[in-house]
């Protein structure tokens, strides 16, 4: 488990303003998703998923809580990825 706590995103919604040359990419399996991983902690605050491969999802836990009115957090099934992932498409939440 990795703490990790998804905010989807379109690509219009986001933007990496600094530090994108301390960051390195890695690609699993599929090589779909665009992962970005921190080069001095390691930290993944955000990738480009998936299940949204024209977006972004965002770990809330990296995200400065003074710059959000309120969260709203969801269940999702991930021992059973690919028959639930179908409820999040097109979603943000």
């Amino acid at each position: 488990m990795t703490g990790f706590v998804h905010y989807f995103a379109t690509q219009d919604e986001f933007r990496i303003t600094a530090g994108s040359d301390n960051l390195t990419e890695y690609r699993f399996n599929t090589g779909v998703a665009k992962h970005l991983f921190c080069k001095s902690c390691g930290v993944k605050a955000f990738y480009v998923p998936r299940s949204h491969p024209d977006g972004w999802s965002v770990n809330v836990n990296c995200i400065d809580k003074t710059a959000v009115d309120d969260i709203t957090y969801g269940d999702f099934d991930g021992a059973n990825w690919e028959d639930n992932i179908q409820g999040l498409r097109g979603t943000k939440d």
